[in-house]
């Protein structure tokens, strides 16, 4: 009779564990979402926010008028106009998301209808949910090395968010760091010329808050409204 409540008892136990396992995973997983290319993206909850779990990739706008892509390095660096590109010119790169400049943000909604590209307020919010800025990168960041240099430290991705370092196009027009540097444009300007981002490096637990040139090609994650 013993052995039977024991085993009862374990048996309870274990359905609690895989019920909490199961509450926990749907409170990650958000819906899928479309952008104007018919790209599908993966969301995730975290805390009061939901967070495109993909780097966006869409080559329009909401509204289905088309962004710019601009391959030239001259123009890229010289216009003061909405561009994208693919790292490298390279389409194959699309898995890492396209890189845009800053004007492509200020131009206009390039997040599916419903979301925003997030500003340094909800890149803040998201942060302190994780655990603060000194371990944010850690906590958000893909596990494995398919999208970067090294595993450095314990990278789980705990919360689904899936960070990859799709390295940046700079001032001079020239690719870099792709496997090394996630960097993000926020929606918030700080100058005329320059704007918040977000940048994870793969040596380093902490998510850097910098001031960067609008002309640079960063990645971009849309947050629900």
């Amino acid at each position: 009779m013993r052995k039977i409540k024991a085993n009862f008892i374990k048996l309870m136990a274990l359905a609690l564990m895989m019920g909490g396992s199961l509450s926990l995973s749907a409170q990650k997983a958000g819906e899928t979402v479309k952008d104007a290319d018919g790209n599908e993206y993966k969301t995730v909850v975290i805390g009061s926010q939901t967070w495109f779990a993909e780097n966006l990739r869409t080559t329009k706008y909401a509204n289905g008028n088309n962004i710019p892509n601009i391959t030239d390095k001259g123009k890229w660096v010289n216009d003061k106009t909405p561009g994208y590109c693919w790292y490298d010119n390279n389409s194959a790169n699309k898995e890492y998301g396209a890189l845009y400049n800053w004007y492509v943000i200020n131009a206009g909604n390039i997040c599916p209808n419903g979301w925003h590209v997030a500003t340094d307020a909800d890149w803040t919010t998201l942060e302190n949910k994780v655990g603060g800025r000194d371990k944010a990168a850690q906590a958000l960041r893909e596990a494995g090395t398919k999208h970067w240099k090294e595993a450095n430290g314990d990278y789980n991705d705990d919360y689904g968010f899936g960070m990859m370092a799709g390295g940046f196009r700079n001032a001079y027009g020239d690719f870099t760091w792709q496997t090394v540097d996630a960097g993000y444009w926020t929606a918030t300007g700080k100058t005329p010329s320059y704007a918040w981002n977000r940048t994870a490096y793969y040596y380093d637990d902490h998510l850097n808050r910098h001031e960067i040139q609008k002309c640079f090609g960063y990645s971009v994650r849309c947050v629900k409204n």
